[in-house]
């Protein structure tokens, strides 16, 4: 740790770079793992997986598994888990369809949905934060229960949608909607977003590091804090030259970017995100400082009701059907992205950063081994081992900082 004075004459207490790297390397390794994938199928694939239309079918085909896994690392953080998040999108999917049918509009369908996966979130976090079940056992009720409701409520048919303007919230493009023209080889609404996102992105880095500044907190040095805002910069912009070239920005990446944004601010920047952490860590330390620990994992629940919601509103627009079997092994894929994305198997650590890039890291392996026409049996080999490792990671790391 090293200190420095700003031009007001203020003291900056900085923090040690080595230490922090360190401190912090759980979060950086994701990011170096995603980019170590994404290189060694651009090699073995030719560059294929890097091509705009397979970078935009990347985000068509997972954004489902994203928006799980961001509800899926609070379920986790406060030491729960949720088997019936499949189930629940294939059962909130099937009514949003029948919904949509009726010609109410796709906005209301998607509220309605959300209020739906609210009540299902809801329902199943009483029966843990209350009645003091095990969440294994509510959500595994709760996997068969909305299944076989789901079975029913279709009587095991797909239910057909009666136009395609449902599938645009999944597969739809900004461009294509206002009829953009092309500006040379680009589609101009990605670049638009990213530009808009970096102007926020930026503005609340720099705010934030002047409170920490102001209030006397550790902050980085102001070469590691450029680098950081470079690296992000480049990054947004890669990935919007990858949708520009192709059809434009997808709608769902929108979508998306909300969801992450509003879930990562709340765990970071508001009381009810420190009392989340603070119940994962020590539920018991956390009701005795006067911390409602039933009502904040009731409300995970529900959060994660919310976002299964959304889930399945988007899966069903992927797949322009509501299909009695969707939703299989959804669970499995939130999980993994949660884990892999740093989340903690003994509670109160995790990002929703972070887990988005596990939840990459696992679509970017499943497209290059589709890519390499490799099964899905073998997908569900690597799935498992990758899975493994990752929770034997943390387990590792925890027991040698001795918080086992």
């Amino acid at each position: 740790m090293g200190t420095g004075v700003n031009q007001s004459g203020t003291s900056i207490q900085i923090a040690d770079s080595k230490a922090l790297v360190k401190a912090n390397f759980r979060k950086y390794s994701m990011f170096l793992m995603l980019a170590l994938i994404m290189g060694i199928f651009a090699f073995t694939t030719g560059g294929i997986n890097l091509s705009p239309r397979n970078i935009t079918n990347i985000f068509f085909q997972n954004s489902h598994v994203l928006i799980l896994a961001t509800g899926m690392v609070m379920v986790i953080i406060v030491r729960g888990i949720d088997l019936s998040v499949g189930s629940v999108c294939a059962f909130v999917g099937a009514l949003s369809a029948m919904i949509y049918n009726t010609g109410i509009g796709m906005p209301l369908t998607v509220l309605f949905s959300l209020m739906i996966g609210m009540g299902i979130g809801a329902f199943q976090g009483f029966w843990v934060a209350y009645a003091k079940i095990p969440a294994f056992i509510v959500t595994l009720a709760g996997m068969l229960l909305f299944r076989g409701l789901t079975y029913i409520i279709t009587q095991v048919r797909p239910v057909t949608l009666i136009d395609n303007r449902f599938a645009l919230f999944a597969t739809g493009t900004v461009d294509e909607i206002m009829g953009t023209s092309r500006i040379g080889e680009f589609l101009p609404m990605s670049f638009v977003f990213a530009l808009a996102v970096l102007v926020v992105f930026f503005a609340v880095e720099v705010i934030g590091r002047r409170k920490k500044i102001a209030n006397g907190l550790m902050v980085v040095s102001s070469t590691l804090f450029a680098t950081k805002l470079i690296l992000v910069t480049v990054l947004a912009l890669a990935l919007a030259d990858r949708f520009a070239r192709f059809r434009g920005l997808p709608v769902v990446v929108i979508v998306l970017a909300v969801t992450i944004f509003i879930f990562h601010f709340m765990l970071n920047h508001t009381v009810l995100g420190r009392y989340i952490y603070a119940v994962g860590g020590n539920e018991r330390s956390a009701k005795l400082s006067g911390i409602n620990s039933e009502f904040v994992i009731f409300t995970v629940f529900a959060f994660m009701g919310t976002l299964a919601g959304l889930a399945a509103v988007v899966s069903t627009g992927f797949m322009n059907a509501a299909l009695p079997q969707a939703g299989n092994l959804f669970e499995l894929d939130a999980i993994a992205a949660s884990y892999i994305g740093g989340v903690s198997a003994g509670g109160g650590i995790g990002t929703v950063i972070g887990v988005v890039v596990g939840g990459l890291v696992m679509g970017f392996i499943n497209n290059g081994m589709s890519l390499m026409n490799m099964g899905t049996h073998v997908q569900l080999v690597v799935k498992a081992l990758i899975l493994l490792m990752a929770v034997f990671y943390d387990v590792y790391t925890r027991r040698k900082a001795g918080l086992n």
